[in-house]
């Protein structure tokens, strides 16, 4: 009978087989976190959190900043050795985003960052939310419960507790046009009965924060590649430039603001990022531009381009060794997956005619935490409405057009932003930019573009609207045009729309630059 366990065993197994093996390696300070340290802190923290009262069920947030890595990771690990369910959070929301998180997930506790003021933040928002029965920080924040008390010196695994059936988290989606939703993730129990992983030590390169769900999905990623992970807690693209010329990864994780920002940088073009094996992508669309660089300076990497949500984890992705006529897609289906375009009447849409992406997999099925009309609207019949458009083409290869809420609707005109986006990145000058509808008195929307330029460059709006009128209809052009410093982004790496939206609609057809 096959051995069943969770990702946390396979921690165990391999603080067994490889103890000083460097599970992940802090890039910002040169520290290593092996198998043996995560095994044993992670089994003396949930043997801790057991000892105050967490059992099976209860909910603990985990408000730990990207710059202290290990202690996320361990605080993870530990509140699912504990049965409990974690809820991880990004630390740069804003206050009532944070506050509203707490009331709606009724959290038992709070695990927090040591960074001055942050602890001292999540007391004060706890301290009106009721059930939260404690706040730990990684260090000594006032308010809070000094995290080191809550190790156990016993190191050895809990037992399965009772309704422990697999990890479970609450994931909270990006909300970038409104309030995010708690997505209950049940990570079922898998084979592991298969020998072990076999262990390279190889570098696998991230910056994504463990908060977000392509994040989460890395947290024991590299383990089972048999890799080290990297972590860089602040991205910066000639920081990660240098990086890999120094360190020599064989992989790397990057969202595509990341990408987009790494090939404007006047670093690139010389270096030598050869060890590279492959670049995967994901998290929100990419532009063709931004993937046309990369294989143009990474010939023999496989740039690998993902399309997942966190209802449903992974979906598709781009095969080693894709880099004709499909760059720019999302790839293929995974294993597990089954995936329709369906028109509006749910009937399936033909070969490259775009319509909504449903989805349905072999996975334990998802639900939104606290919102069964919303979980009914999104699964139907077994399928995952994503509220994403795309299509599939000939060869069964997925592409995204955006998102159904996303589409302008310009005089009966129907626009997709994604395609003026991939207009706007092909020109040279422009790093970033964003296109979404503005309000119209008379035609509903209208359309609103908004630019980060290379560095130097002296494009001005008309100059960017006499690049996109030679390429695209009239009524799709873009009759406001802002050049901004940087896009307002989640941890995700998505822009944040409902921070943009209200910027042009009182600004003339030739937005000055907002620098």
């Amino acid at each position: 009978m096959a051995a069943l366990g969770t990702e946390t065993d396979e921690i165990a197994a391999m603080a067994d087989r490889h103890p000083d093996a460097v599970a992940w390696h802090n890039l910002a300070d040169g520290t290593d976190l092996t198998f043996k340290a995560w095994d044993d802190q992670s089994n003396g923290l949930a043997r801790g959190l057991a000892e105050r009262g967490l059992g099976p069920g209860q909910r603990v947030v985990i408000a730990i900043d990207p710059d202290e890595p290990f202690p996320w990771l361990i605080a993870y690990t530990a509140v699912h050795r504990a049965g409990a369910v974690a809820v991880p959070v990004n630390t740069r929301l804003a206050e009532p985003e944070l506050h509203s998180i707490l009331i709606h997930a009724e959290p038992i506790a709070v695990l927090a960052s040591a960074e001055p003021g942050t602890g001292t933040r999540w007391s004060e928002l706890a301290g009106d939310v009721d059930g939260i029965g404690m706040v730990a920080s990684t260090g000594k924040a006032p308010g809070t419960v000094d995290w080191s008390t809550l190790f156990h010196p016993d190191t050895s695994a809990l037992p399965l507790r009772p309704g422990s059936h697999g990890s479970m988290d609450i994931m909270y989606t990006s909300g970038t046009t409104g309030a995010p939703k708690g997505v209950v993730v049940q990570h079922d129990l898998h084979d592991r009965s298969g020998g072990g992983i076999d262990w390279n030590g190889s570098g696998f390169m991230t910056s994504s924060p463990f908060s977000t769900t392509s994040g989460a999905l890395l947290v024991y990623g590299p383990m089972r590649a048999g890799m080290s992970g990297w972590y860089l807690p602040r991205f910066d693209a000639g920081q990660w430039i240098s990086l890999v010329e120094l360190r020599r990864p064989l992989i790397t994780f990057l969202v595509p603001a990341m990408a987009q920002l790494i090939v404007a940088d006047p670093r690139f073009e010389g270096a030598d990022l050869s060890s590279l094996a492959a670049v995967t992508i994901g998290g929100a669309p990419v532009s063709r531009a931004t993937l046309q660089r990369l294989g143009e300076r990474l010939p023999r990497a496989d740039i690998l381009v993902g399309y997942g949500l966190t209802e449903c984890g992974a979906v598709s992705r781009s095969p080693a060794g894709d880099r004709g006529r499909h760059l720019g897609s999302v790839g293929l289906p995974l294993p597990g997956i089954e995936l329709r375009i369906v028109d509006e009447d749910g009937k399936d849409a033909p070969p490259g005619q775009v319509g909504e992406i449903i989805v349905r997999g072999k996975g334990p099925p998802r639900r939104y935490y606290k919102a069964d009309t919303e979980t009914g609207q999104t699964w139907r019949n077994g399928w995952l409405f994503s509220g994403d458009l795309g299509y599939l083409d000939d060869d069964g290869f997925l592409w995204i057009t955006g998102r159904s809420k996303d589409l302008i609707i310009r005089g009966g005109h129907n626009i997709s932003p994604g395609e003026i986006e991939e207009v706007l990145f092909a020109h040279p000058a422009v790093v970033d930019a964003v296109v979404a509808g503005i309000p119209h008195d008379v035609l509903g929307e209208d359309v609103g573009a908004w630019v980060v330029l290379r560095e130097g460059s002296d494009m001005s709006p008309d100059d960017l609207r006499a690049h996109l009128r030679g390429r695209l209809a009239d009524y799709k052009v873009p009759r406001q045009v802002r050049l901004v410093q940087q896009l307002p982004r989640n941890a995700a790496g998505k822009v944040i729309k409902r921070e943009l939206e209200a910027t042009l609609a009182t600004e003339g057809p030739s937005a000055e630059r907002s620098r």
